[in-house]
């Protein structure tokens, strides 16, 4: 029998968990999300046939699975009037919610020996193909675990990591890193269009090539750098390129850039924690 799960906001994330967990098998009548939005919820139950629900308390009563899917900012309004329900039902509690520790959620729901797991998703989960990090502390449950690999892995691959604050590296490099990607794409269409394509090339023209080469460095036993050599010849275009980039500091770049996400990742928690 499938665990019940209940989705505490129906967001875009949450939607495409839940999507993809019905995608994927899921039956929807095991599944329940809630949100102040009514207009949202009769969309879900119209596509996704899951019941919905505007009462928080009620949402977590018979479920076994909590996933917390709501803005950090507003996570606490959300958790405090829960303690109760889930003292009764005691769920396997699932926290998408960026920057918020296990120790503040526990507080936040009254009780340190609910079972948490945080997870890292990104957006790309929308189309099934999203990377998520996962953390449980200490002691957790094999079964807890199970459970949430089994989850995520719904709408694209999961990483478990050793420390909670590892979770900030993950953003680092997965959670907010598409934007990195897309802002590529953006400068690479622009720069097609400065050299005579269309935009409309331009753009098909980035997004296919990268695509292919995310395929090629997930289906390749070679490791990026080694792909990133065969496709350069000496004295090349691709050569003269990869110079141009190594000469504008690219690598710094990169690292400067999930430098400064990993420590505004790290911040928030601290501002979370302390509001």
């Amino acid at each position: 029998m499938a665990s019940q799960l209940t989705f505490i906001g129906a967001g875009n994330m949450a939607s495409a968990i839940f999507g993809g967990l019905i995608d994927n098998g899921y039956p929807a009548e095991a599944i329940t999300a809630t949100s102040p939005d009514e207009s949202m919820l009769e969309q879900h139950r119209a596509r996704y046939g899951i019941h919905t629900t505007t009462d928080n308390v009620a949402g977590v009563s018979d479920a076994d699975v909590v996933i917390l899917a709501v803005k950090p900012q507003i996570m606490r309004e959300v958790c405090e009037p829960l303690q109760e329900a889930l003292q009764i039902s005691r769920p396997l509690i699932i926290s998408i919610a960026a920057g918020l520790t296990i120790d503040t959620l526990s507080q936040w729901l009254g009780d340190d020996s609910l079972p948490i797991v945080r997870c890292m998703p990104n957006t790309p989960a929308l189309v099934g193909k999203g990377a998520t990090g996962l953390y449980a502390p200490p002691g957790s449950g094999e079964d807890h675990r199970a459970l949430a690999s089994d989850l995520l892995s719904a709408v694209g691959i999961v990483e478990w990591v050793e420390e909670e604050t590892q979770l900030s590296a993950v953003t680092a490099i997965a959670g907010s890193a598409p934007a990195y990607f897309f802002y590529m794409l953006e400068a690479m269409e622009n720069a097609g269009v400065e050299r005579g394509l269309s935009r409309e090339t331009a753009r098909r023209l980035a997004i296919q090539t990268a695509l292919g080469a995310a395929n090629m460095a997930s289906e390749s036993e070679h490791d990026p750098q080694t792909l990133k050599q065969q496709v350069m010849s000496p004295k090349g275009t691709t050569e003269r390129a990869i110079a141009s980039f190594e000469q504008a500091g690219f690598e710094k770049m990169v690292d400067d850039a999930t430098l400064a996400c990993f420590e505004r990742a790290e911040s928030l928690a601290r501002e979370l924690r302390d509001q």
